[in-house]
């Protein structure tokens, strides 16, 4: 009897562990395409100086996963942890920072800073976990009218700029590499439309270079900074990861990719090195704009 019942409990968990689920939200995997649990992760992650999590700006899976990540490293780091974002520009910090101190209510902030059209859904409750814990948010993105001045004038344009507006860029002169295969990419587009010069990268590195800056001047050895921006700026890491290590190679980073598939269950060979790990989703996820 007892042998009987041994072999029906094995039987049931051979069964049951066939199963896998037929509608899943999302697969995780490392940067060489194997599957990966959450918590792995966030054990591999969780001593980085820095973690960049490269989203896909309107997918909800990619801002709830954000939300528990970071969650999960102020479980691990407590105040170490140090929050910044792509979304929020550097000459919004003063009214970010008085929202954070509890000065403003969140009416005020949300009518009169630059915030995306997703924030509400996507952003606030990342910025308001801040509030609630204690910890630092940084607004480190160039303001977008400087981003646009680079790409009609080249970095050039930027000479034209007050001391004061020049606070909330990279210091003068740029480094730029155009070498760098993101940038290279993207002046391959060229016959794509007229916007897509010599000026095009630029603008895109004219951001990566000002959130590198604004990174590296709020972050100190012990501290560990989670940064939210599109896939783009960190994949294969360069863009602002590229930035940071320039400046100095001794930085322990760490890079989060999310990417849409039509079979999570199965790594795109394509995606692979993208970043330390791959969130996959479902390409027909619902987006929220």
């Amino acid at each position: 009897m007892k042998i009987k019942l041994f072999i029906l409990l094995l039987s049931s968990l051979f069964v049951f562990s066939s199963f896998k689920p037929d509608k899943t939200a999302y697969r995780l995997y490392t940067s060489e395409g194997k599957p990966v649990k959450y918590q792995k992760m966030i054990d591999d992650i969780r001593d980085a100086d820095m973690v960049f999590f490269g989203e896909e700006h309107n997918n909800p899976i990619a801002h709830w996963l954000e939300y528990e990540v970071t969650k999960s490293l102020y479980m691990n780091r407590g105040k170490d942890l140090v929050l910044g974002a792509e979304m929020i520009e550097a000459d919004n910090r003063l009214i970010l920072n008085e929202y954070l101190q509890g000065i403003i209510p969140a009416k005020k902030f949300e009518e009169e800073a630059r915030l995306w059209k997703n924030y509400k859904t996507d952003y606030k409750p990342l910025v308001d976990f801040a509030r609630d814990s204690g910890l630092v948010f940084v607004a480190d993105n160039i303001p977008r009218r400087y981003a646009s001045l680079v790409a009609k004038e080249g970095f050039e344009g930027l000479n034209q700029l007050s001391d004061e507006a020049k606070a909330y860029i990279h210091p003068l002169p740029i480094p730029y590499d155009p070498e760098v295969k993101c940038y290279k990419d993207m002046l391959s587009m060229k016959g794509m439309g007229a916007h897509v010069n010599e000026n095009f990268p630029k603008a895109q590195a004219v951001k990566d270079a000002t959130m590198a800056w604004f990174i590296s001047q709020n972050w100190k050895k012990g501290k560990i900074f989670l940064h939210y921006n599109g896939s783009y700026h960190s994949d294969h890491h360069q863009g602002i990861v590229w930035y940071l290590l320039h400046r100095d190679p001794s930085l322990q980073i760490m890079t989060i990719s999310v990417v849409s598939q039509k079979d999570t269950e199965t790594f795109d060979p394509e995606n692979k090195g993208l970043a330390d790990y791959i969130i996959v989703v479902p390409e027909d996820m619902t987006k929220t704009y």
